[in-house]
């Protein structure tokens, strides 16, 4: 029930700091040229840390709202799309982004895949988020 309590940026920034420890988890070769959206005009400019940090927001997320789909999290990390002086539109974000995250993420047995459904947060995956959920609160007070 912490990671509900904790604010969700340092519980991101903790996590993302872990994530660095596995091996499994690194930035994809070129991954730093990649836009993380069609309707982006550039890639994020903290390509290394930008790759932790949506790993962690992915490991939450699935967390949060699992079983959960590509995309339906194409949705949650989608924008707008401004097409000239017309009304904008909603937009998904990258696919590939977050699919090669959640197979890192699987790679590393914190994210489980579940048959026609989506994917799930591991039971090592849940003692990650609440452990360091913990550790945030624990050192607020």
């Amino acid at each position: 029930m912490s990671i509900y309590v904790v604010q969700p940026e340092k519980l991101l920034e903790a996590i993302a700091e872990k994530l660095r420890e596995y091996p499994e988890i690194t930035p994809p070769k070129g991954s730093e040229f990649w836009k993380t959206a069609f309707f982006k005009e550039l890639a994020p400019q903290d390509s290394e840390k930008f790759w932790y940090i949506r790993c962690a927001s992915l490991l939450r997320k699935v967390k949060k709202y699992g079983p959960i789909g590509v995309n339906k999290l194409r949705k949650f990390y989608g924008g707008k799309n401004r097409k000239g002086p017309g009304r904008s539109h909603s937009a998904k974000g990258s696919g590939k982004i977050i699919r090669v995250a959640l197979q890192q993420l699987a790679n590393a047995k914190l994210v489980e895949r579940v048959e026609k459904k989506g994917r799930v947060v591991s039971a090592e995956g849940t003692s990650l988020l609440e452990r360091t959920a913990y550790a945030i609160l624990r050192h607020k007070t």
